[in-house]
């Protein structure tokens, strides 16, 4: 079904399952968060393409994630403090003009549970995974610890494994239009291996 929803277009990707801080301050912005908050409190996040996140005229791609707001404090100036969490993927039918902020229409991309627990390909992509955070530590970079739990839910678990990964904003893209959890779960492998190779030499 393709819905009407609010769009905050932002310098980062969003994953479903992510906490996603927020420091709202735009005065478009604040009028969709009062929007938000008076009815469903969700919102699209997509990645800029092209531009800046303050002041508007910037270009957007079309894959991104629905946010939901958990908590939100708003401060004396008019100002908003968000906790949201991303919750399903979202592509971009059209976009509509900004009213006084984006607007488009959208479709839910689903994804499907699995049981793939024992999946050789998620217990190689989290080794991977653990293998990177603790070369990260051993060379200062900050980084989760390499014991980091992942959730039961292998679904769940390849989005924080794509969180955990410290992704640029182009592959961590790349990562969210990927269909189906053994294809996410390959791109994943792929794009942590390179990011093994680049730790790994500056070790030597």
């Amino acid at each position: 079904m393709t819905l009407r929803m609010p769009m905050f277009p932002l310098g980062t990707v969003l994953f479903p399952h992510q906490f996603l801080p927020l420091h709202v301050f735009e005065p478009r912005y604040r009028e969709m968060t009062m929007r938000c908050l008076e009815g469903s409190r969700r919102f699209g996040v997509v990645l800029i393409e092209r531009g800046q996140e303050v002041g508007g005229g910037d270009r957007r791609f079309g894959v991104g994630t629905v946010a939901e707001i958990v908590e939100a404090a708003q401060l004396p100036d008019g100002r908003w403090l968000l906790e949201t969490v991303g919750r399903e993927r979202l592509a971009v039918e059209r976009w509509l003009p900004d009213d006084p902020h984006p607007w488009a229409e959208v479709d839910a991309l689903t994804d499907f549970p699995t049981d793939a627990s024992d999946d050789p390909l998620l217990t190689r992509v989290t080794e991977r995974l653990r293998r990177l955070l603790a070369l990260r530590t051993e060379l200062g970079d900050p980084a989760p610890p390499a014991t980091v739990a992942l959730d039961p839910d292998p679904v769940v678990a390849s989005w924080q494994i794509a969180v955990l990964a410290g992704l640029s904003p182009m592959d961590g893209l790349a990562v969210l239009g990927v269909d189906g959890f053994h294809a996410r779960l390959a791109a994943l492998s792929d794009l942590i291996a390179g990011e093994l190779e680049l730790c790994e030499a500056r070790l030597f």
